[in-house]
């Protein structure tokens, strides 16, 4: 609620629809960060009280069987960050052109994350100058993610770049309105740095109906996989019998950089961990660590409760020892 009323407030001093932009300006992107699909449920159909856009599909369930309504959110085709690293570094051209491609019909509206390397060069020289034509013969909107770095001031940037390489209108309000793209902000947001990004492209020119805006775990529930700084990514693809790399090293924040190639951990933990790469020069490590669970939809190895229970006093046992030395 509070989130729509300052979106409200900068869609009316710049654009000339606030009415019609305000529902699908603040996207749920949060069921991944909430610890069931009852919290995802319960949280975003808080957020289809206030907005219409949503990723989390048990808030629709919900929504229907509880409240009666057909259809409450809506979404659009989008990628996400191993979708466009999948095709390797060097083809990110090809992994935009592909969802061009794939969505982009006239009318409809698709989104494509673009920090996977480096946001800046993306827009300017990918999608601003060497797809530019396929888009905007397309007749689509395409709407483009930065998903690192300072919010207010990668969106702003993203916003020069884009109105320098596909041009502006100018509204009634005198404010500028990007032509075939427009711009989601789905990392970083809360009421604080939402503020900061509309007030940015406002002092600048720009209307608020350029950019909408994504919020995760922190919208449904604020305990995400940033509270214990552990995440989980792709590392390694097959594609025709040949295995790729697949990474993000983003240009504005290098700590989302991700490990590449397949990977194990080996070590023990008197001796310590370390990632090792099993494609590398020395295969796979004689002390490799992990063991097999679930193989192509067979549990191949199980592990009884009073097991688990053994590991963890063992690690409290450890951790008293650390602390009493």
């Amino acid at each position: 609620w509070h989130a729509k009323q300052t979106i409200r407030q900068f869609l009316e001093r710049t654009s000339d629809d606030p009415q019609g932009q305000l529902p699908f300006k603040l996207h749920d992107f949060g069921a991944r960060g909430v610890s069931s699909n009852e919290s995802a449920a319960l949280g975003g159909m808080a957020h289809l009280v206030n907005f219409l856009g949503t990723d989390t599909v048990m808030a629709l369930v919900a929504a229907r069987r509880y409240y009666d309504c057909e259809m409450a959110g809506f979404s659009i085709p989008a990628a996400e960050h191993s979708t466009i690293t999948g095709w390797g570094a060097a083809h990110e051209a090809d992994a935009y052109r592909n969802m061009v491609r794939q969505f982009g019909t006239p009318g409809a509206t698709f989104a494509v994350v673009s920090d996977s390397y480096d946001i800046f060069n993306a827009c300017d020289r990918i999608w601003g100058t060497e797809l530019k034509e396929l888009v905007e013969r397309s007749g689509a909107t395409l709407v483009v993610r930065p998903d690192s770095g300072d919010p207010a001031q990668t969106v702003l940037k993203v916003a020069q770049i884009l109105a320098a390489r596909f041009g502006t209108t100018t509204n009634a309000k005198g404010f500028r309105v990007l032509k075939t793209v427009r711009i989601i902000q789905g990392d970083g947001i809360d009421l604080r740095s939402l503020r900061l990004c509309l007030s940015n492209l406002h002092h600048n020119g720009f209307a608020a109906e350029n950019i909408a805006f994504g919020m995760g775990g922190g919208l449904l529930q604020h305990c995400n996989r940033d509270t214990m700084q552990w995440a989980m990514k792709c590392s390694a693809m097959q594609v025709d019998g040949v295995w790729r790399e697949v990474f993000k090293q983003p240009v504005g924040d290098a700590s989302k950089a991700s490990k590449k190639g397949r990977l194990t951990l080996a070590g023990s933990q008197a001796e310590g961990w370390r990632t090792v790469r099993i494609d590398g020069p020395e295969g796979m490590p004689a002390d490799d660590a992990l063991q097999t669970v679930f193989e192509n939809g067979e549990i191949v190895r199980t592990q009884s409760f009073d097991d688990v229970r053994a590991h963890a006093a063992a690690g409290v046992a450890r951790l008293a020892y650390a602390f009493a030395m």
